[in-house]
């Protein structure tokens, strides 16, 4: 029986922060046998394309569910793209530029960001993603944006709690702050997550749900971990996913993906 396998790029299957830029010889060596064997293996990413590391392109994935589920490719091809009202984008911007909270607005293949947004600059090129790639000179009614991400400095967290709250309350937007520092707040249409892509995806592929699979550690994986027919989550992951996990398995420093792969799927 054919099977399609999902896999989360950060803290899952890379950790460019501490030291896992590249999948691991023994995390490829899963992934491989997987496709040698018939099945199709996807990123579920809420990266947008022009922040996809060129190792994972040149993989040879069957495809990615980008920008939690806004934007799909498969085969090379954009199969599926979500894009928001830009009267909504542009008031939530205009907010958040009042409250000097700075963004980027997601496309395919653009990112955009405007001049002087050096606080956004310096933490994506934490995650090695190149600012020199950003559109900065935009007009922000006329563009195609499929997902928003939030970065602000304020050390008052309850304030910025309250900000990133009044965000996230505009009729249609869904999103989630990053629970690790409070910075950074993804926002997209509340139609779409990791989980609605997969299922496009497999609609498409004429695949069963009892047969696919997922790994993931954030957040943003909730959703696919609860509608995958198997949903692995990785050690590091909060209790608040786990809970939802057909298996834990170790974290991306221990190879935890092809332990999963090896263990319970192959």
């Amino acid at each position: 029986m054919t099977k399609a396998i999902f896999f989360d790029i950060d803290g899952t299957i890379l950790d460019k922060e501490h030291g896992i830029p590249e999948l691991t010889p023994r995390v490829q060596s899963a992934i491989k046998k997987l496709q040698d064997q018939g099945n199709y293996i996807f990123i579920a990413t809420g990266r947008p394309f022009s922040f996809m590391p060129k190792n994972i392109l040149d993989f040879g994935f069957n495809g990615y569910v980008m920008s939690n589920g806004a934007l799909i490719m498969i085969d090379g091809k954009v199969f599926f793209k979500s894009e928001l009202d830009s009267k909504v984008v542009k008031k939530v911007c205009d907010f958040a530029e009042k409250e000097n909270i700075e963004y980027m607005l997601e496309s395919y293949p653009e990112t955009y960001c405007p001049k002087g947004f050096k606080a956004c600059e310096d933490f994506f090129k934490k995650i090695e993603v190149d600012p020199s790639g950003f559109i900065r000179d935009f007009d922000i009614e006329k563009i195609s944006v499929s997902k928003m991400e939030f970065l602000s400095a304020r050390k008052d967290l309850e304030q910025l709690d309250l900000d990133y709250k009044k965000i996230l309350s505009t009729p249609g937007l869904t999103g989630w702050a990053d629970p690790f520092h409070y910075k950074t707040m993804e926002v997209y249409s509340d139609q779409i997550s990791k989980a609605t892509g997969i299922l496009k995806v497999l609609d498409r592929l004429n695949i069963d749900v009892k047969n696919s699979y997922a790994f993931g550690d954030g957040q943003n994986d909730m959703e696919m971990i609860q509608t995958v027919g198997a949903g692995f989550v990785m050690a590091t992951a909060r209790d608040e996913l786990k809970k939802f996990a057909k298996f834990v398995v170790p974290s991306v420093h221990d190879d935890g993906v092809a332990v999963g792969i090896e263990k319970y799927i192959l």
